[in-house]
Parts: structure tokens; sequence; C-alpha cells
């Protein structure tokens, strides 16, 4: 068994820790959980911390339980809201379960036979047929409203600047989510919640009831919330959250995001995101420092992060992709790009959009570069690049000034893409 708690501490992963906690995990294997909110049908990388430790936990010889907050998410956490959120149906949630699911084990193992084989489990399971009079004699009369109120997620609602308050529902929320605790306390020897640093209130909440239920020890720890070197919020972009599930953010975005961290971000990143040993990662960011040019960093974790999420082969195809404008991509390589990635490469590239039934019959190339589109301001200033051997179309080199360029030009059977000289793109949009 390996020390979890110090592989924590020097991933920068730990931030408060319930005394005695280290020593338990070191004592014997010990079973933990993380509570992950059922709102959407994937996980987003503000969700990769928390499975991250459940990664390393399983990973140190401990038993992680992931728990799907079924009942819970139909009520809403306070913690880090200023509004109530959406409550969701049972058939909404148990989909949004499945994909979690499929989602998590890339990280966990769920099916071997190993005594630390991780657990999925839904708390709606064991709260939808708990009566309110039950749980208000159970649960309610063991911790004070005082208690409750003192706990900074409530605070925070009803002192700041724009608060509407908070509803009885989601008062509620620590006294379901403290339950949850004791549950798997009784049903599955579960002795250690673990979260994020904005959960410790709810988990505090979980531990006092176990005290007040004569249950034995309790015991917690939680990371810090990530956030990016400049204080920004890490994993937001101008399009929204990034996604695990690639419908939503697709491979080439995802590896595009952890490429183009922050050289401070990376060096934190990588040891909170990745599987690496501290050797291995020392290494890096030493090589690192010697040429942060270079960006070794950034291109390993996000090598590391997108074959975890995706695939090796996805890794391969983003890599070949990002390669088009910023690389020496083949001809080849373009044309195997789908239309949704080939767009996503080129944002930002000037587009130009002409008719597809004009191209069929066959544009002269000059007339196109110049007359058509304005890539060039003469037909004269565009044969001299095209002689001199310096454009090119769809990667490869295109010298002919005479035959005419045809819908056999095209890329997924809408697209041409032009180079002048090493950094000038242009897409033709046939439509």
């Amino acid at each position: 068994m390996q020390n979890f708690v110090e592989e924590l501490r020097w991933r920068g992963m730990l931030q408060d820790i319930m005394p005695g906690t280290e020593e338990q995990l070191l004592k014997e294997q010990t079973t933990a959980y993380v509570g992950i909110d059922p709102t959407a049908d994937s996980l987003h990388i503000g969700h990769l911390c928390g499975i991250m430790m459940l990664r390393h936990l399983q990973r140190c010889g401990h038993k992680p339980i992931a728990l799907i907050g079924g009942a819970t998410g139909m009520i809403g956490d306070p913690s880090g809201k200023s509004a109530e959120r959406n409550l969701l149906t049972e058939e909404t949630l148990r989909h949004n379960q499945e994909c979690i699911k499929k989602q998590l084990s890339k990280f966990l193992d769920f099916e071997s036979d190993a005594p630390n084989a991780a657990d999925l489990v839904n708390n709606y399971d064991w709260m939808k047929n708990f009566s309110f009079l039950d749980f208000a004699r159970e649960v309610g009369k063991l911790i004070t409203v005082n208690y409750m109120m003192a706990k900074d997620s409530v605070k925070k609602r009803f002192n700041g600047e724009y608060s509407q308050g908070m509803s009885f529902t989601e008062f509620t929320y620590q006294l379901l989510q403290g339950y949850d605790f004791v549950y798997l306390n009784q049903h599955k020897n579960c002795k250690m919640q673990m979260g994020g640093s904005d959960q410790w209130g709810n988990i505090t909440t979980g531990i006092e009831l176990m005290r007040k239920m004569n249950l034995g020890e309790a015991f917690a720890l939680t990371c810090p919330l990530i956030t990016k070197a400049d204080g920004g919020k890490f994993g937001k972009t101008e399009s929204g959250n990034i996604w695990l599930d690639r419908r939503y953010t697709s491979p080439y975005k995802f590896y595009q995001f952890w490429l183009n961290v922050s050289d401070a971000d990376a060096e934190r990143y990588i040891k909170i995101f990745t599987s690496l040993d501290k050797q291995e990662i020392d290494g890096l960011i030493a090589e690192h420092q010697q040429a942060p040019h270079l960006r070794l960093l950034q291109k390993r974790l996000a090598k590391e992060v997108t074959i975890m999420v995706h695939s090796e082969d996805d890794y391969n195809a983003a890599v070949e992709a990002s390669g088009i404008l910023f690389g020496n991509a083949t001809a080849d390589a373009l044309r195997r790009l789908d239309e949704e990635t080939l767009l996503q490469v080129m944002e930002g590239v000037e587009q130009f959009r002409i008719s597809k039934s004009a191209l069929e019959a066959g544009i002269p190339p000059l007339d196109l570069l110049a007359v058509v589109t304005n890539i060039f301001p003469s037909k004269g200033e565009a044969r001299k690049t095209l002689l001199a051997n310096g454009f090119s179309m769809n990667k490869e080199k295109l010298t002919d000034v005479q035959t005419p360029i045809d819908a056999t030009a095209l890329l997924n059977g809408k697209y041409i893409l032009f180079q002048k000289g090493k950094k000038n793109y242009y897409l033709v949009v046939a439509e």
C-alpha cells in the first residue's frame, strides 16, 4: 500500500484533511468516495480532479466509490452557486448515470475481482423510499439549524450582494449528503469522503452525523479548487466547458485546450491530471525550463490526458490535425480530416465562398485566385507567386497556371485549402 496522502501532497492535490486520515490510510485498505453531480450526460474537466483522486486512491491500494448524486442532483448543491438549479427527472438522471459510468471506466477499474475494484452507486436508490417523516426523525433531529447555518455555503447565499435567499429544498442538501456517508459506511464499510474544498462543509456534516449515530471513526480530505495561474476559472473557454464526451468537445479541441495552457499551469496540471510519477514529472519540468519555447510540458500533458480520456488514435489524429497549420502535414493528412475537425483547425483562417456549380465546370487558377476570390490582388501577382513555387493547394505545390481547378480538388466535397508562403492560409468554401 502506497502513501495516498503523500501522493496527493506532492501533486498539489491536498487542501483540508481530517486528523487521523493519513494514519488510517497507512493502517489498512480503506474505502473512500467522491460524489459526482449528474446534471449532464457527460463529465467535464472540472470533474477531473475528483476523478483523479479516486484513480490515485485505487492505485495506492484502496477502494474507490464513485457516488452519482441522483437524489441530491434532484435538489441542487448550493455550494458555490448564486441561484437555484433546475430539477431533473429520474429518466434523465438514469441516462446521465450510464453515460458517466462509461467515462469513469477509463479512469477506474470497476470490472476486476481485485478487493479494491471500484464501485458505482446512486444515492437515489436509497433515498427514493425514505419518507419525509422518517428522514426528519432519523436524520433531521441529529443536526441543529445553528450548525447548518454556520456553513460557508449557506452563509454566502444569505449574505451575498444579490442574494435571493435559499429554499428549504436546498437547505436540506447538506443533510442528504451527510446521510450518504452514513449509508455508505453502514453498507459498504466506507470510512472516508473526498471532494473539492468547496465541499468541506457538506463533508463535515456527514462526519458529524456519523459521530451522533456512534458509527465509529470517519475521515475526510479535499483537494483545492483548480484555477488558472492568472486567477481565471479552470476549464472554461469562450465556447463553454471542456467536456469529456466528443459530442460536446472534439478530441482535437480537447487536445488543443491542454496544449495551449501557460507554462505555470502546465507545471501544476501535469501533476494533477496525469498518473506520471514524481521522478518523470520533475525531469520533464527541468527539461522544459531549459527550452520553454519547445513547450515540452504542454505537449506531454496534452498527450497523457487526451489518451486517458479518448484514445491513442484520437491523440494521433489531433496531433496530425494540429500539424495542418503549424507543421509539415501532408496532403494525405489533410484529406483524412473529417469536416468538423477541418473547420475547427481552420477557425480564424480567412474564408471565401464560391459557387459550387462554377467549380464543377472548372475555373482557371488565376481567375479563381484573383477574380473569384481576392487571395491575390491581381492575376500578375498570382502568376508570379505560383511560378516561383510559393503557393500550395491542399498541401501540394500549385505551379500550373493553365489547368482549371474543378470539384475534384474539394475536401469533404466542399472545401479547398490554399496556402501562400509559410503562414498565410485561405479556405475556399464551395456552396
